[in-house]
């Protein structure tokens, strides 16, 4: 079966709910990374706090306190780079058994679709945290740079090389802090995917609340009303 036979299987709406996906995907992440003076999202406002934070290592003695921090957050992408991982070898084992994964659509959905229509929904997901997965290991190699760069400020602050330093050491963690959370975004929206397998509205209604989600938790958030300094 070519390609184009392939599509064949799949609707006008299954179309629209997977474009929606990739648009909302990419929507949100425009409009979070987006540098904006009258609404910044969470994302934005922390990377003013991360420059604030190499001020400061210029001066502090000793330094184990950011080099702890540090090590924090690269575990961190560790973790879900990890996750992600796991999360492959499940889908493409679900893959390589194509009678189970027949099994499990009719369960969900009763429908008696070719197994090549199941097989594309569950790369949809797979792809997403493929992308996922590379955006952690950037991000984990990035947090691996900041800390050389960190390691290599002169311990005394009025040295020539002191803050120019500090002030790539900030831009190293704010760039590996953007693909931390591409990365999640990236989980957001594969968890969505998912929602194809029941059918294609129930993957829009899942895209919109993937971007709900998300939308919230940048732009009217508890915690962004706190770093935007309003703690009342």
């Amino acid at each position: 079966m070519d390609l184009l036979a392939r599509l064949t299987l799949f609707s006008v709406l299954d179309g629209i709910a997977v474009g929606l996906l990739f648009a909302a995907w990419l929507g949100i992440g425009l409009m979070i990374e987006r540098e904006s003076q009258t609404r910044p999202s969470t994302s934005a406002l922390m990377r003013r706090y991360r420059r604030d934070w190499m001020r400061e290592f210029l001066t502090r003695q000793p330094r184990i306190f950011d080099a702890n921090i540090l090590s924090t957050l690269r575990q961190g992408t560790t973790f879900f780079a990890s996750a992600c991982m796991i999360a492959i070898g499940g889908g493409l084992a679900l893959l390589g058994n194509t009678e189970r994964l027949r099994g499990v659509a009719r369960d969900l959905t009763l429908d008696s679709a070719p197994e090549v229509v199941w097989e594309i929904k569950i790369l949809l997901a797979l792809l997403l945290v493929a992308s996922a997965f590379l955006k952690f290991v950037w991000s984990h190699r990035l947090f691996g740079y900041c800390a050389v760069v960190m390691a290599s400020i002169p311990n005394e602050p009025d040295d020539p090389q002191a803050a120019p330093r500090a002030a790539q050491a900030a831009e190293l963690n704010i760039t590996a802090s953007r693909s931390f959370n591409r990365g999640l975004r990236s989980v957001y929206f594969a968890l969505a995917a998912l929602a194809w397998l029941l059918g294609a509205i129930p993957l829009i209604l899942a895209t919109l609340a993937a971007f709900l989600v998300l939308y919230r938790r940048e732009f009217r958030s508890r915690s962004r009303t706190i770093l935007l300094g309003d703690t009342t």
